[in-house]
């Protein structure tokens, strides 16, 4: 089988790729590679995957710019897609809005015209919890309300769910969006809080804690994520008129993938604190805008259709993330 995977220079994106071509999958790759964060670290993920030879190959491409990205494609076959690409970041949405309406919006749409037009098997796409906004029941469900958005780029990803219910209602295309729940580990993003405590920690320079340290988070490891995704990739929703998960009677389902565990963030500063051999200087905040004190997901639902069961907790996944941080930046 080939797939083409969206945003395949990035963080899960190219964890993905390396996962589908060990099992013998084909790999077409598209990302515009920007500079939202470190282009080089982009650049050495992709050289990874091209190292492993002619099973995977690579478009440098914006996928919100539909001319472009149809000629792109013109010359490659495909019959899934994994849609990874977006511009991330909560906070970020607040200082730069208009990145969100181009790469979240028109960039989703334009996948799913692709997809349309190519008669594609499947489209596993990627949402996020930050669409349960400032939801207090916890933990987490697919089923529950979320019309309530604390950022712009949650709302840009409640708007990709809405499009591809469309599309699957209007053309039958069959769908999976995922809501991811903090994932880290290895070959990871430099803007999210794993990554800068590590670099702060392991240089001396103070880390910011928000809310004043009460905050919990469903942190999940990249392997878990990717397991899940290929998972769901596996299993294309049928189009019976049967209730999916998310409560779409299309071939469209709604998928939380977390660890199923809501950990304190003073419980993991103390693991990196652990990891990186020495303490943190930890400068107390308020929360910020946009931000949400817990996250926790309930995944029922992916665990009781497909199987889905993460086995890494922060135990084992932070120190796996400390001890790659240390090699990739020889320290």
């Amino acid at each position: 089988m080939k797939v083409l995977v969206t945003g395949a220079a990035g963080f899960i994106g190219s964890t993905v790729a390396h996962r589908l071509l060990d099992r013998g999958d084909e790999v077409l790759g598209i990302d515009n590679v920007n500079a939202y964060y470190s282009a080089e670290l982009k650049r050495d993920r992709l050289a990874r995957l091209q190292a492993r030879g002619d099973g995977f190959g690579f478009i440098e491409e914006d996928f919100s710019r539909m001319a472009e990205l149809e000629n792109a494609l013109r010359n490659h076959e495909f019959q899934r897609i994994i849609h990874l690409g977006a511009q991330a970041g909560v906070r970020y949405s607040i200082e730069n809005p208009h990145a969100y309406l181009t790469s979240n919006l028109a960039g989703h749409l334009n996948m799913l015209e692709i997809a349309r037009h190519r008669g594609v098997e499947h489209l596993v796409y990627a949402s996020s919890s930050s669409v349960y906004g400032g939801n207090t029941k916890l933990p987490f469900s697919v089923e529950d309300r979320v019309d309530h958005p604390l950022s712009l780029y949650a709302a840009t990803k409640k708007a990709d769910e809405l499009m591809s219910e469309t599309y699957a209602h209007l053309y039958g295309l069959p769908q999976t969006g995922l809501r991811f729940f903090t994932v880290y580990g290895p070959w990871g993003r430099p803007d999210m809080m794993m990554w800068i405590f590590t670099r702060k920690i392991l240089a001396g320079e103070q880390i910011p804690v928000f809310n004043h340290g009460d905050m919990y988070r469903d942190f999940t490891y990249i392997d878990d994520i990717v397991s899940g995704i290929i998972a769901c990739l596996d299993a294309p929703p049928k189009n019976d008129d049967l209730p999916k998960a998310g409560g779409s009677t299309k071939p469209h389902a709604l998928y939380n993938i977390g660890n199923h565990r809501s950990e304190h963030l003073m419980k993991v500063i103390a693991l990196l604190e652990q990891e990186c051999g020495r303490k943190a200087d930890m400068q107390f905040l308020p929360m910020q805008d946009g931000d949400v004190q817990r996250t926790f997901a309930d995944i029922d639902a992916i665990s009781d259709d497909l199987g889905y069961s993460p086995t890494t907790s922060i135990e084992q996944g932070i120190p796996a993330f400390v001890s790659w941080y240390r090699q990739y930046h020889g320290l």
